[in-house]
């Protein structure tokens, strides 16, 4: 059997005008995981790496962690299949219908433009992109030039199938990602209902990882949303 790692990325900058990159939390984050790791010797064949720039560089930062203890770590091609859901497209271009036509999304606007601290802003934002990504995962709501959320699964589908049928037996392989992608391996790995697996996806923690063991016939769970290297309450962040 082969063991997969599937990494979410560290912090990276919500709320901010560039969301994607990691946030100085973040860079901590994906540090103490490359220390982690390093500390016990756990050692990859093959590693890849989605296209955002926070996945990069949460890899950058685990690698470089690997170099300063004196291990190699191999080199990540960069895998366009474990991209995150366009989330922030649909949630821009159907917010301004959905507030003329549903009471629940005025509301919930309304409550996160109102917020009075940080804090407050990111658990009403969380809840506002919530309810506009549920109604697109159940298809209530298509965007043009978007992938559905079947497209989406399918494409996380095809981009595991390719690379761990790329390796040979018994591998130990890692793909550094984001949370949509880990909880599509999940709906995979358990069967999981498409609004299940949009649950899933919602409780990766920054930096944490999944493991799921692999054959020719056999694509399992085994540990979800690990983070032993974050031993700080601090440091444990969702965005």
């Amino acid at each position: 059997m082969g063991i997969l790692f599937l990494v979410r990325h560290a912090q990276a900058s919500f709320l901010e005008h560039n969301y994607d990159k990691l946030s100085a939390l973040g860079e901590a984050q994906a540090r103490l995981l490359g220390e982690y790791w390093a500390r016990r010797n756990l050692v990859f064949d093959r590693t890849g790496v989605g296209p955002c720039v926070r996945q990069q560089e949460t890899l950058k930062i685990v690698s470089d962690a690997y170099s300063e203890a004196g291990l190699e770590f191999p080199e990540s091609p960069v895998l366009p299949e474990f991209d995150e859901y366009q989330g922030e497209a649909v949630f821009k271009r159907s917010l301004p219908q959905l507030l003329e036509s549903e009471s629940k999304i005025r509301d919930l606007h309304a409550t996160f433009q109102s917020a009075a601290s940080k804090a407050e802003q990111r658990v009403s934002f969380q809840k506002l992109f919530e309810a506009v990504i549920g109604k697109w995962v159940r298809g209530a709501i298509r965007v043009q030039g978007v992938e559905t959320w079947l497209e989406f699964c399918s494409r996380v589908n095809s981009g595991l199938a390719n690379f761990l049928s790329a390796g040979g037996r018994g591998e130990r392989v890692a793909i550094f990602t984001s949370g949509g992608p880990i909880a599509v391996s999940m709906q995979r790995a358990l069967r999981l209902s498409p609004e299940s697996t949009l649950q899933v996806s919602w409780m990766s923690r920054n930096s944490s990882w999944s493991e799921f063991l692999y054959s020719a016939d056999r694509f399992t769970l085994s540990s979800f949303n690990v983070h032993g290297h974050l031993d700080d309450l601090a440091m444990l962040t969702h965005r």
